[in-house]
């Protein structure tokens, strides 16, 4: 009984500790953008490539995520 108890509170944590690792990628992605944007606004002309970068820096952040998803159920 003690065993199922210790197991669902370990799985319970676990939950809890993916949920708060998922902010960081999210408050990632957002500083990603929001630079990407201002280097926009501030050179048009080089949007193309501040636009790459920022799909660059967008999918490796979110690699991040995906990788802490998945030990989430390995663990």
């Amino acid at each position: 009984m003690e065993l199922e108890a210790a197991e669902a509170l370990k799985g319970a944590i676990a939950l809890v500790g993916y949920g708060l690792a998922a902010i960081g990628p999210g408050i990632g992605i957002g500083i990603v953008a929001g630079s990407a944007i201002e280097a926009m606004a501030r050179q048009p002309e080089a949007a193309g490539i501040a636009r790459t970068t920022m799909f660059l820096g967008i999918a490796f952040t979110e690699a991040l995520a995906l990788i802490g998803f998945v030990l989430f159920f390995i663990a």
